[in-house]
């Protein structure tokens, strides 16, 4: 079966090399050899050999009738959206690695698959290399996920790992993750949680089987967290991790992206450096966790190929069409923000001790550094946190993920 790659980036070029080192594994599990037609991209590569496949014409992909699976790795939602659409109207199944536009587009487009006898499959959009999505929707399909605790950024997970193991400030983690290639020039849709922030919301529809938009998750970021923030983790044999975190119960989500402190007897403390790790809890199965590369050229390229096996098989069994959209159209039933629990580490100034234990009441204290006073509150809603933070000199809040 002939097939597409509509960008050649660093994702691309893994799907491309995948395709031509393990074809003749890819054609042993799938039952058909995936003949890669043409690479879509602006730009020349003289030398490289997808010179011989190469097209700047989106219009070769979607007017060829041989092409039935295409890679979408362009990233964006502009001429991406544009082309997988095009390619989806045209019958051919489109499979990606573009979370933006899947959490963005996502349901518009697996109806548009739908009702044209294809497949939009985007595995690769969440957790790279780590099988998530396809478990999800198969291996605990008679499950009710009560929640999910991921972290699912290698970026922001490698600056807090440096933080915490090498003493390091935000800014040097962050020059270090930009030198070593994890961090990209401008960070600021891995730092502030914007990366996190999409592929919550795409896990988080998955989940509930309706729409959660991105706008439905509430996200901070990590530029805030400091030196002295590990350490009273350290005081607490806890660590600092970006979580996703999606909750269910009596018929409504939660979902939000935030700095956590995690203790040493979490799975997911120990998930260190560029790593991604997902921790999901069922009512019938338990606390099951996936863990592996959650970026990277080759672990996402290896999930864009499974997706295109997948895609090559059910076009060659005519069986495209039984697809069932992972989410629908109908907006979830969010919790507010307001209303969401949490217990949190707080530092206040010292001089602010005895406001703080009158605002807050029910409070364990933490060993300070020098002038402050530091504290973890009971579990409260935010809307609760943030009346009793009022009027005091609030110098850190970190929300935390165990229990005494």
């Amino acid at each position: 079966m002939k097939v597409a790659i509509m960008g050649y980036g660093t994702v691309g070029s893994g799907v491309f090399e995948v395709l031509n080192t393990n074809k003749d594994i890819i054609a042993k599990k799938a039952g058909l050899e995936l003949e890669i037609g043409y690479v879509l991209d602006l730009r020349d590569f003289p030398g490289d050999p997808v010179e011989s496949v190469l097209t700047h014409d989106v219009n070769d992909i979607i007017n060829d009738p041989e092409v039935k699976v295409v890679a979408e790795v362009m990233g964006g939602v502009g001429a991406a959206y544009k082309f997988t659409k095009a390619a989806l109207e045209a019958g051919k199944s489109v499979c990606t690695s573009n979370k933006e536009l899947v959490a963005t587009r996502g349901c518009e487009l697996m109806k548009i698959a739908q009702e044209h006898g294809c497949r939009y499959l985007f595995e690769a959009s969440v957790g790279g290399g780590i099988p998530l999505i396809r478990p999800i929707m198969t291996a605990l399909h008679g499950d009710d996920i009560v929640h999910m605790k991921s972290i699912l950024n290698g970026t922001t997970n490698y600056i807090l790992t440096r933080m915490s193991e090498a003493g390091a400030a935000f800014s040097e983690a962050l020059a270090e993750a930009q030198q070593k290639g994890y961090a990209e020039a401008d960070p600021t849709a891995d730092v502030e949680g914007h990366d996190a922030m999409r592929k919550t919301s795409i896990l988080a529809s998955i989940v509930e089987g309706k729409l959660v938009s991105c706008d439905d998750v509430h996200t901070e970021g990590i530029s805030a967290v400091t030196a002295t923030d590990f350490k009273y983790a350290r005081k607490l044999h806890a660590g600092v991790k970006l979580l996703s975190v999606i909750s269910r119960e009596n018929g409504r989500v939660s979902a939000m992206v935030a700095p956590f402190l995690v203790r040493e007897d979490n799975e997911l403390y120990g998930v260190k450096g560029v790593k991604n790790a997902s921790l999901i809890c069922g009512n019938a199965v338990g606390d099951i966790m996936f863990y592996g590369s959650g970026a990277g050229k080759l672990p996402t390229a290896s999930a864009v190929v499974a997706d295109m096996a997948e895609a090559a098989q059910c076009m060659a069994e005519l069986s495209a069409s039984k697809q069932v959209p992972a989410w629908t159209e109908e907006k979830a039933d969010i919790v507010p923000f307001d209303e969401i629990k949490n217990a949190s580490l707080v530092r206040v100034a010292a001089a602010d001790e005895q406001a703080a234990r009158k605002a807050f009441g029910d409070i364990r204290e933490v060993a300070p550094v020098e002038g402050e006073f530091a504290f973890i509150t009971a579990v409260m809603s935010e809307k609760d946190y943030n009346k009793a933070a009022q009027g005091l000199n609030v110098i850190s809040r970190i929300r935390v993920d165990f229990k005494d």
